[in-house]
């Protein structure tokens, strides 16, 4: 039966609590670990091609990542509620603030990610299939709805296939980047020199490399959104981002580490698939093939972790009365967000008739991430004002030297993407203003 009796559970929350902190840090770990480490390495080589800052740019996105995991962790600890930061911009600033985070969380960081996952999925397996684009799109909209029933059954077993999937994905990649030095055909040379002949190096090449980046982390704060249903989430919440993120970062590098010693940094600029291709050059054609096939799970299994955090978004605001009718709906016999399941899985589906191919919008999506958790570290400020005495079980390290790093380091970022791709930022910030005539019409509702 769900647990109600958390002094800060919504009234009307009727989701369980039923996941662990294994649940929880493996749910972070699939919902980061998909295509980036895959396809993103190629781009990036060609913005910083240098041994030493390649591998520094993922360093440098895990330990934002970390920071922004230590905002999370206080915060989550704090509200251990469905919804994430769709919470916390509410109780720190105003319902419209956390409308307008909640509804870009929603709509262009996890429907649209669990799209274009489902699209590359069916590229994917393309190559193998023979698949034409009709039947490429109605393949994505099938792994959609497929995922969405599991989690619709049940959050343990959403939990369990996620749990399955991260073990055998971690395994997998720990495998390949030991294995890979020890009998494949690579050079150490190629991995130096890592400082030094950096001369073409500028501040803005590494900002825009840092954009593949943070998108190659979303999801770092996974479990934050599914807090209502986790035991002990005073606990077991910031324990669940602090080791997801050091995993995530840990398989980052030793890939990153790989691929350098597979690949001359000069082609890997040229790249599409950096894992295939790493193969293909340390063990042969077969090699190549393996990790393809390796690739498509990864990104199902993310798939899959994506599909279980966002309907915990849709179904908060509509807790709140700020958001479709029905969606705040809870199955009676799964306790899961049932709805809101649904709800994502059309929403999903309507972007993939529209998109009809993989188009990923990088750095659009970026962009919404950037704002979304520079939100999250502004609430922690805030709230360390307005409610000092509030009881908070874990006290993010570092306080507010950590934070204000982490929001300027973002902001950093952000501006740089706002000069060098202002069309995809525009997009974002096109779509976060289109939630504000909803919020009103809400708002409405709820006063009629």
């Amino acid at each position: 039966m769900p647990d109600l009796g958390t002094p800060d559970a919504h009234p009307r929350d009727r989701l369980s609590r039923a996941l662990g902190l294994r649940d929880a840090t493996l749910l972070v770990v699939s919902g980061v670990i998909g295509s980036g480490i895959f396809l993103t390495p190629g781009p990036i080589a060609d913005l910083i091609p240098h041994p030493g800052a390649i591998l520094a740019v993922w360093l440098v996105g895990g330990l934002l990542s970390l920071a922004g995991a230590l905002a999370n962790a206080e915060l989550g600890a704090m509200f251990p509620r469905a919804g994430g930061d769709y919470v916390y911009l509410r109780e720190a600033f105003h319902p419209a603030a956390g409308f307008l985070v909640g509804w870009l969380s929603f709509f262009v960081i996890y429907a649209g990610t669990i799209a274009t996952l489902a699209a590359g999925f069916a590229a994917g397996l393309e190559p193998f299939w023979g698949l034409s684009r009709g039947q490429q799109l109605g393949l994505a909209i099938a792994s959609v709805w497929a995922v969405s029933v599991v989690n619709y059954v049940g959050v343990r077993s959403g939990a369990w296939a996620n749990n399955v999937t991260a073990v055998l994905k971690i395994a997998a990649l720990v495998a390949f980047a030991l294995l890979g030095p020890l009998f494949g055909r690579g050079d150490v040379g190629r991995l130096t020199p890592l400082v030094g002949e950096l001369d073409g190096l500028t501040l803005s090449a590494f900002g825009l490399a840092l954009s593949p980046v943070l998108f190659s982390y979303l999801g770092w704060n996974s479990s934050v959104y599914v807090a209502s249903e986790i035991r002990e989430p005073g606990r077991n919440v910031p324990r669940s981002l602090f080791l997801g993120v050091g995993i995530c970062t840990a398989i980052y590098l030793l890939m990153n580490g790989l691929y350098l010693y597979a690949i001359p940094v000069g082609e890997l600029r040229d790249v599409g698939n950096a894992g295939e291709a790493a193969a293909r050059a340390l063990f042969g054609g077969i090699g190549g093939r393996l990790v393809a096939f390796f690739v498509l799970a990864s990104i199902l299994g993310t798939l899959s972790a994506t599909v279980l955090v966002g309907p915990r978004i849709a179904y908060a605001m509509a807790l709140d009365g700020l958001f479709f009718r029905g969606v705040d709906r809870a199955h009676a016999r799964f306790h899961t967000p049932a709805v809101a399941i649904v709800f994502q899985a059309v929403t999903a589906s309507l972007i993939l008739l529209v998109l009809e191919t993989f188009s990923r919008a990088l750095d659009a999506t970026t962009f919404a991430i950037l704002l979304a958790t520079m939100a999250d570290v502004a609430a922690l400020y805030r709230l360390r004002r307005i409610r000092p005495h509030r009881e908070r079980p874990y006290r993010a390290w570092g306080y507010p030297w950590v934070p204000a790093l982490y929001l300027l380091a973002n902001a950093a970022v952000a501006a740089i993407l706002l000069a060098e791709r202002p069309f995809e930022c525009a997009v974002g910030l096109a779509l976060l203003a289109l939630g504000l005539p909803f919020y009103e019409l809400f708002r409405r509702r709820q006063g009629a």
